[in-house]
C-alpha cells in the first residue's frame, strides 16, 4: 500500500514557476513508478510526465516537454515536479501516482494522491 500526498500548487502569472511535490509513505516507494497527470476543468485527466524507479527514464508529454521537469528522491520518498515558462492552459488539479511497472503511456495506475489545484493567470 502506497499512499501519495501532493504540495505545492497556487497561483502564479504566466512565465512564472512553481515545484509540485509528491510524498508516499510505505518503505517500497522506491521500486514503484511514478506519473503526474493533470485534470483541467472540463476536461479528462491526461498524462502529463512519467518516471521510472531510480530516475533514470522519463517521459513527457509534448504539451509540457521542455518546460516540466520530473524527478525523484527515494531517500526522501518524494517525487517532484519542476514546472517552468508556466501557461495558462497549464491550468489543473495535478495528482502524482504510483504504479508497480513502468511505462511511457500507460494510464492505468495503482495509487493516486488526492492532488493540488495549479492555477496560471494571464
Amino acid at each position: 500500500q502506497v499512499q501519495l500526498v501532493e504540495s505545492g500548487g497556487g497561483l502564479v502569472q504566466a512565465g512564472g514557476s512553481l515545484r509540485l511535490s509528491c510524498a508516499a509513505s510505505g518503505r517500497t516507494f522506491s521500486s514503484y513508478a511514478m506519473g503526474w497527470f493533470r485534470q483541467a476543468p472540463g476536461k479528462e485527466r491526461e498524462l502529463v510526465c512519467t518516471i521510472n524507479w531510480i530516475g533514470g527514464r522519463t517521459y513527457y508529454a509534448d504539451s509540457v516537454r521542455g518546460r516540466f521537469t520530473i524527478s525523484r528522491d527515494n531517500a526522501k520518498n518524494t517525487v517532484y515536479l519542476q514546472m517552468n515558462s508556466l501557461k495558462p492552459e497549464d491550468t489543473a488539479v495535478y495528482y502524482c501516482a504510483a504504479r508497480r511497472t513502468y511505462s511511457d503511456y500507460d494510464v492505468r495506475y495503482d495509487y493516486w494522491g488526492q492532488g493540488t489545484q495549479v492555477t496560471v493567470s494571464s
